[in-house]
């Protein structure tokens, strides 16, 4: 800040300290002019404007000093008191963009609330003909025509859960509500879903669970399983998806296994970011990069780590680590 405040008055200072030398110029020329007593009141000069410079640092630095240590928030109450003029057009300035700000981030809120709500209520009230356009299905005769719009019907249905729940995902743990949830459930009633994709793709299910019943939230478990399954599905061939459970150090693991193409290395560490999709298919315009992504969050939000292992073209193992029970208290706390 020292250096700051003499390069603030620098202009200042220099015009001081040539003034002074002209007067000693001037006196050295002028021979009826006495240039000791000149030199002595220059010295003087510097000295008590020296003084003056150290207490006026002090004083014109402080409220610069409050700006500079101020986090930087829309929260105007912990501005320092301005004491001089150019102080208080500084504190309105700050004040009044801060308004301006706090304003516009309101609107933007309100549009952004207003554009979620719209968003939720288009994807309820397409749920209806969809609903209505699966009953239909089911009528029809044609069996292969049956399983085509089978799955282009469950599709769209997939894609409107995602957005929906990516919508909702903002504000999990409001919607948390944990209990004794029941694995084998979940996962039948996930694969039941994905039954026709299931079989027009020839993927079969080999399930073994040890521990049937988990700690968690069903309604956000039951999502991540659609995710893991909806990938594994997808990437898969012709093989069996294996699903299993069982206990280590007082906690559930649950680890679902594929045959699919698997994932390559170097893409491992990004699977869960938002938007990546591949860097060995690039060109897959069908992914979205979200799934993958929401699932990481909601698993966050229970408390549930995941692990992968892949092996480009072998196959992929995604491993979910339930919390221990005594771990209740701090996800019901969230």
């Amino acid at each position: 800040m020292i250096r700051k405040y003499f390069l603030e008055r620098f202009s200042w200072i220099t015009f001081y300290i040539l003034l002074h030398l002209f007067f000693i110029f001037v006196a050295f020329l002028d021979s009826a002019i006495p240039l000791k007593p000149i030199l002595y009141i220059v010295f003087l000069s510097l000295i008590m404007f020296s003084i003056f410079l150290i207490f006026r640092y002090k004083k014109e630095t402080y409220f610069y000093k409050s700006l500079e240590a101020r986090e930087d928030s829309l929260d105007i109450t912990n501005i320092p008191e301005p004491e001089s003029p150019f102080e208080k057009i500084i504190e309105n300035s700050i004040i009044n963009q801060t308004e301006i700000l706090k304003q516009s981030a309101a609107i933007g809120q309100m549009t952004l609330e207003q554009e979620k709500d719209d968003l939720l209520s288009w994807i309820h009230e397409v749920k209806t003909p969809l609903t209505a356009m699966h009953l239909m299905i089911d009528r029809l005769d044609d069996e292969l025509l049956k399983s085509h719009l089978t799955y282009e019907w469950l599709r769209i249905h997939l894609l409107l859960d995602q957005q929906l729940h990516q919508r909702r995902i903002l504000f999990i743990e409001n919607d948390l509500y944990i209990e004794n949830t029941d694995l084998e459930t979940i996962i039948f009633d996930e694969i039941k879903t994905l039954q026709s994709w299931c079989i027009q793709k020839g993927i079969g299910f080999d399930i073994q669970l040890d521990v049937t019943e988990v700690l968690s939230d069903a309604k956000w478990l039951a999502f991540i399983m659609r995710q893991l399954l909806t990938n594994s599905i997808k990437y898969s061939e012709n093989s069996d998806i294996t699903i299993y459970s069982h206990e280590q150090a007082e906690q559930t693991i649950l680890e679902l296994k594929d045959s699919g193409r698997g994932i390559d290395p170097k893409d491992i560490p990004r699977i869960f970011d938002k938007g990546f999709t591949s860097t060995t298919n690039h060109r897959d315009h069908a992914a979205t990069g979200m799934g993958l992504y929401l699932t990481k969050k909601a698993a966050e939000s229970l408390f549930i780590s995941i692990a992968v292992k892949s092996k480009l073209g072998t196959g992929t193992t995604i491993t979910l680590t339930f919390p221990k029970r005594n771990d209740f208290v701090n996800i019901t706390s969230m």
